[in-house]
């Protein structure tokens, strides 16, 4: 086993003369990391040594390998890591189909709404600091919120009917997706409708400021806490780091989780001198076949300038990994320690209101990740109190306390693939042998 599979667990002693060579060894490798060096560093754990059956991982590579031969995604990259340490890295496919360009460990993938962790962990750092309460109104922060109305119908002539809210939205309501916003894109009724009519859409905002400025002026769809609608909360979030801080948003990330951490690949949208390393986006055309989304369309090439906190960062799944692992040991990696661990605990415990339905049976919803409550509800394997997120380029992240696991599942196919995603859980979890 190396020196930086050991140096990545917890609790790790060592000596004076280990410990030189060790950093020798770990800043050797931080030169190589992203590159094949990386690759070969991940390949140092044997999977068996961890629990799992190299045997049922080939049932993964061959699910992947047959996506990709169906033409159903061009690549995929995936990364186990379990008790601190790397038990599979595997690159499957390419980063583009046209050029034929194999997709690499250091590939750069838009991590969309897996953005929203982030910002949550970013606001909770504050939070710890005594900026706020949950249970405080949003509006003590926000006074646009103050005045806030709910839609409650639409009258004879096809106005919305508004009424008072019956209780305060809380900063509790928003990392939970409960305060009664929306998003505006998946959804026709008539509070989302107007979302869209005043150009509440991440590419026509060029600020957090101007995001919360329009959405103080709509209506909520429902009233506080009564029920959990996935929306642009984590936006507000990110507004929040910037009053609570008074720094921009993407610059308090970097100075307080990614450098820390040591994710030096985790990025706002898609900076110039890393664009080469992005994989291609693709979705199905008309016929069927994987079509490439437009570099003209892309949003992330809006997100370069302009963060936002449900969606913007992008990222590799080495980098991701070091940002679950600091979740997975309570809050810190590495000696560097972001949250405390009653903080972590809280966050990825079920915090929706009772009654409130969550979207999908056995899983509920914490500060900014899913968490599951019963596997047998969801039907799929996993273990009662996992928790992560997904992106809407099929991007998936389980973090697993019980299995000391964290599974990384990056590719570029959008809308979310759920099928894909599911079947990638149950072909992770069904490699455990011990």
């Amino acid at each position: 086993m190396s020196e930086v599979a050991r140096g990545f667990g917890r609790g790790t002693y060592l000596g004076g003369a280990t410990m030189r060579r060790a950093l020798l060894v770990v800043a050797f490798a931080a030169a190589c990391l992203g590159t094949d060096g990386y690759a070969q560093q991940a390949q140092t754990t044997s999977p068996q040594r961890l629990g799992f059956s190299a045997e049922r991982l080939q049932r993964l590579d061959a699910f992947l390998d047959a996506e990709i031969a169906q033409k159903r995604k061009a690549g995929a990259l995936v990364l186990i890591a379990r008790g601190g340490k790397i038990v599979y890295q595997k690159a499957h496919g390419a980063a583009d189909i046209d050029t034929a360009k194999p997709l690499r460990a250091d590939a750069m993938f838009r991590l969309y709404s897996m953005t929203k962790p982030v910002t949550s962990v970013a606001l909770l750092t504050l939070y710890e600091q005594g900026k706020f309460q949950l249970t405080d109104p949003l509006e003590k922060y926000i006074p646009a919120f103050r005045d806030v109305k709910v839609f409650a119908g639409l009258d004879s002539d096809g106005r919305m009917i508004l009424q008072e809210p019956k209780r305060k939205i809380t900063i509790q309501d928003v990392f939970r997706h409960t305060a009664g916003f929306t998003y505006g894109y998946f959804s026709d009724t008539p509070v989302d409708l107007a979302y869209r009519a005043a150009g509440i859409e991440y590419d026509k905002l060029d600020s957090l400021q101007a995001l919360v400025d329009k959405l103080a002026t709509m209506p909520l769809l429902y009233q506080p806490g009564e029920r959990w609608v996935y929306s642009f909360s984590h936006d507000v979030l990110a507004y929040l780091v910037e009053y609570f801080s008074g720094m921009r948003f993407d610059d308090y990330c970097r100075k307080t989780l990614f450098e820390p951490l040591g994710m030096k690949d985790t990025v706002f949208g898609v900076p110039a001198g890393r664009a080469a390393r992005y994989a291609t986006s693709y979705s199905l055309d008309g016929a069927g076949a994987l079509h490439a989304d437009s570099t003209r369309n892309d949003t992330y090439a809006h997100f370069t300038d302009h963060p936002f906190g449900g969606s913007s960062l992008a990222s590799t799944p080495r980098d991701y990994l070091l940002f679950s692992q600091m979740l997975l040991n309570g809050g810190e990696l590495h000696g560097t320690r972001i949250l405390g661990t009653k903080t972590v605990e809280l966050m990825t415990s079920d915090n929706l209101p009772p009654g409130t339905a969550s979207w999908a049976d056995g899983i509920r919803y914490g500060l900014g990740v899913s968490v599951l409550v019963d596997p047998a509800q969801l039907g799929n394997l996993g273990s009662k109190g996992q928790f992560g997120w997904g992106g809407y380029a099929s991007t998936s992240v389980v973090i697993d306390p019980k299995e000391a696991l964290i599974a990384l599942l990056f590719t570029q196919y959008t809308p979310t693939d759920s099928r894909f995603v599911s079947e990638f859980q149950t072909l992770v979890y069904q490699a455990i042998a011990r």
